[in-house]
């Protein structure tokens, strides 16, 4: 089992003097030659960095590429890009390059009655309050999509529950855009259920206001025959909390790109995770945390499992601190747990840090095998091998299925690990 690992110690740095060894209040003093602050498309949080990617490479850093809603402003894919190096193109269907004119998935809301759901215009003013692409599918499902579909939770609104079922109909590619408004001081929680088949491209902004308390579940139960790229991009105001889970078991191949920025103090951001691949399954999740102000807090634990011949997930993980971002709490974890032989995980945990006056920030990255240990221990109590080996992925993937806080919805989780874990001898 391989991990790196990053941690700062909880004291605040007191004012005037850097908390990380090697770090000024200014950061990390980087080379010049990697500038890229020119760039046309680069939003507030450009940076001059460049982790591996070489002198010059303009996407060197997670916050540093490129943001348009012209698809014509993203270069065409090769795979050699660092944001699609893992991500196999020939099985995205045309994401990327055809014209996304297929019937979007349908949508239907259910739940307690204090979140609306409303269609809008692809130009109304709603749109690109909380997302704009920052790749060539994100920008191509921009262009195509019709309409917007918008879930409000009202102002001071408290216990909302609403599940949007999401349900595919069809293999033509196609595109489509999700807006959640939490607005001030509400709390809700807000599913987004993707089930049957589906070649899609979506991007879906959360809006979360002033002391708002908002959490998402996003699952894709999808059928065998999906394939499903979204874009899922969050603003996070003064006082706001805001918790993202995302859940992949279903799909030919899923990425699912969550980030967050905090634009005020005080607030707080956790990105759950949780994904099963199967044999020959691509599962691939992307997230990125942007500090930009001071004071606030995210946690990011992200949890999966392989099985299969040529099952394959990937996890990379971005989170910058911004100068800006003085007494900032940050952790980023992932863990993934191979079944069996010819699965493979990749991990990329990613750590910028540009002021030292931080209350703490790490992260940490872990792919093995079955602990023996465990297995000992369940065995020496007798009970049988295939039966621990279950017990123990259960309790791996549990720590995950208890953030969801739906009875319901944590029970139908637990069903689909079952299943997962019947399709093999482990």
């Amino acid at each position: 089992m391989s991990e790196t690992t990053t941690h700062i110690p909880e004291e605040k740095a007191r004012i005037g003097a850097p908390s990380i060894p090697g770090f000024t209040e200014e950061g990390e003093d980087l080379s010049p030659i990697n500038d890229n602050g020119g760039s046309p498309l680069a939003g507030a949080s450009t940076k001059a960095h460049s982790h591996g990617g070489g002198v010059g490479v303009p996407d060197s850093s997670r916050a540093g590429r490129p943001t348009s809603t012209n698809v014509d402003d993203f270069a065409k894919l090769t795979g050699r890009e660092e944001d699609w190096r893992f991500t196999p193109l020939k099985r995205l269907k045309g994401l990327h390059t055809d014209e996304l004119t297929g019937a979007a998935p349908k949508i239907e809301l259910t739940g307690n009655d204090i979140a609306k759901l409303s269609v809008v215009a692809a130009d109304d003013a709603l749109n690109g309050v909380a997302h704009t692409p920052d790749d060539r599918v994100s920008a191509n499902a921009w262009k195509y999509a019709s309409e917007t579909h918008v879930v409000t939770i009202p102002k001071n609104a408290e216990g909302a529950k609403a599940t949007l079922r999401i349900t595919g109909e069809s293999l033509a590619a196609a595109a489509q855009h999700v807006i959640v408004v939490a607005e001030e001081n509400s709390e809700a929680t807000v599913v987004l259920d993707h089930v049957g088949s589906a070649v899609l491209a979506q991007n879906v902004e959360f809006d979360v206001q002033a002391n708002a308390r908002l959490t998402v579940i996003s699952l894709q139960a999808w059928e065998d025959d999906a394939v499903h790229a979204s874009s899922q991009q969050a603003l996070v105001a003064a006082g706001a909390s805001f918790k993202h889970i995302a859940v992949s078991f279903g799909g030919d191949l899923v990425r699912v790109n969550p980030s967050a920025r905090f634009t005020g103090e005080r607030a707080e951001i956790e990105l759950y995770g949780l994904y099963f691949a199967d044999a020959g399954q691509h599962l691939e999740h992307r997230l990125f945390v942007d500090h930009a102000v001071a004071n606030c807090k995210s946690n990011v634990l992200y949890k999966g499992a392989l099985q299969g011949k040529d099952a394959h997930t990937v996890w990379v993980g971005d989170v910058l601190i911004q100068k800006a971002a003085v007494g900032t709490d940050s952790y980023e974890a992932n863990r993934n747990l191979v079944l069996t032989d010819g699965a493979r995980a990749d991990s990329v945990p990613n750590l910028e840090i540009e002021t030292g006056l931080i209350d703490g920030a790490g992260h940490a990255s872990t792919t093995g095998r079955f602990d023996d240990e465990h297995l000992f221990y369940l065995m020496a109590r007798g009970i049988d091998e295939k039966t621990a080996r279950r017990l123990v992925v259960r309790g791996f993937l549990n720590e995950i299925v208890q953030q969801i806080g739906d009875e319901a919805l944590q029970e139908r989780l637990t069903e689909t690990i079952e299943e997962e874990l019947a399709a093999t001898s482990n």
